[in-house]
C-alpha cells in the first residue's frame, strides 16, 4: 500500500491507497515544532486506529510547501515505516511541462493537483448532460448543468483547479496537459480572521451558508459576505481566466471549504476531497522505476507557499 502525505501550511493529509483505491484519509495539524519521531509515533496510532496492517505500507510519496516540514516527513515515513518516500520536486517526473517562468517556484500541491485534475479531464471526456446537476468526483455520471457546449471534449479543453487551502489557488492546465500557471488570492479563513481581529464591533462567526444573501443581523452579514463573495470571487476569476486562454475550460475544486462554497458559484462543476491525493498517487505511480533508489532531494524554500 502506498501512503501519500500532503502537507499543507495549516493541516497534514494521509491518505493510504491501494492501487487507484483510496481506503483511508486522515488528517492532523501543520505542527512546525513536532518532530520526526513525534509525527512517527501520532501517524502510527491514528493508523492503528483506522486498524491498518502497517506492515503493508511499503511505499510513500510526499508533497511538502512547508520546507520546515519537509525533512521532518522524510524523517517521519523513515522511523514509522522503514522506507524512503518519493519526494515531489525538482527532477520528478510528473507527465507534465510546466510552464511557468521559474518552475522551482510553484508549489508542489499545485503541480499534484494540476497533474490530477488533468488525468481526471481525460476520463470525464463526454460533453455534460444539461439537466443532470452538479458532478462530484465519486458520483462520475453527475454533471453540472450550466457546462458549456464541448467543454467535455478533452481534445480541446483545458481544467482549472480552484484549491480552497490556506490560500485560495486557480491553477490551469492546458488541452495538452501543460501547467501553465494561475491566481493567489487570499484564503477563505485568512479574509474572515483579518475581518474579525481588524473590526472592533464584529465578532467571530462560523464560517457557514446564511440563510439568504441580505443579512438581517451581523452573524448572517458577514456569513453572507465570506460565502458569497468567494463564491463571486470565484466566478469572476474563472470568466476572466476563460476568456484570457481562449479555449473552454472545465473547473474542479477541492480544499477545506470545497463543498462550503462550490454550490453557490456557477462555474465549479466538480468538488473533489481527495484530488491531491490522487495526484500524489500518480506521481508515485511515474516514477515507480525510481522509487527503489535514495530519497528524493526536497525542494528548497519557495516564494509564496500556498496549500
Amino acid at each position: 500500500m502506498l501512503l501519500a502525505i500532503d502537507v499543507g501550511n495549516t493541516n497534514i493529509s494521509f491518505g493510504v491507497l491501494e492501487g487507484e483505491a483510496l481506503r483511508h484519509h486522515l488528517r492532523c495539524e501543520s505542527a512546525r515544532s513536532r518532530t520526526a519521531d513525534e509525527y512517527a509515533v501520532l501517524v502510527r496510532q491514528m493508523l492503528d486506529l483506522r486498524r491498518i496492517d502497517l506492515d503493508r505500507i511499503d511505499s510513500a510519496v510526499i508533497a511538502s510547501v512547508v520546507p520546515t516540514l519537509t525533512d521532518t516527513m522524510v524523517g517521519l515515513v523513515e522511523r514509522a515505516f522503514g522506507i524512503e518516500p518519493l519526494v515531489v520536486g525538482p527532477g520528478i517526473k510528473t507527465g507534465m511541462s510546466i510552464l511557468y517562468e521559474n518552475p522551482r517556484e510553484v508549489g508542489a500541491d499545485r503541480i499534484v493537483n494540476a497533474v490530477a485534475a488533468h488525468e481526471w479531464m481525460k476520463r470525464h471526456s463526454e460533453p455534460p448532460h444539461p439537466a443532470s446537476g452538479r458532478e462530484h468526483a465519486s458520483e462520475p455520471g453527475a454533471t453540472r448543468g450550466s457546462a458549456e457546449p464541448g467543454r467535455g471534449d478533452s481534445a480541446a479543453s483545458g481544467v482549472i483547479v480552484v484549491d480552497f487551502g490556506t490560500a485560495t489557488t486557480f491553477d490551469c492546465v492546458t488541452p495538452k496537459g501543460e501547467y501553465l500557471g494561475g491566481v493567489i488570492a487570499p484564503g477563505i479563513q485568512i479574509s474572515a480572521e483579518a475581518l474579525f481581529s481588524r473590526a472592533a464591533r464584529l465578532s467571530r462567526v462560523e464560517i457557514a451558508l446564511p440563510p439568504r444573501v441580505v443579512g438581517r443581523n451581523p452573524v448572517h452579514s458577514m456569513q453572507s459576505g465570506i460565502v458569497y463573495g468567494y463564491a463571486g470571487l470565484v466566478d469572476g476569476l474563472v470568466g476572466r481566466l476563460r476568456r484570457e486562454l481562449g479555449y473552454p475550460c472545465r473547473v474542479i475544486a477541492t480544499g477545506g471549504l470545497a463543498r462550503l462554497i462550490a454550490p453557490q458559484t456557477e462555474t465549479i462543476e466538480v468538488v473533489d476531497d481527495d484530488l491531491t491525493l490522487t495526484g500524489l498517487r500518480l506521481i508515485y505511480e511515474r516514477n515507480a522505476e525510481r522509487n527503489s533508489g535514495p530519497a528524493t532531494q526536497p525542494p528548497g524554500p519557495r516564494g509564496g507557499s500556498q496549500d
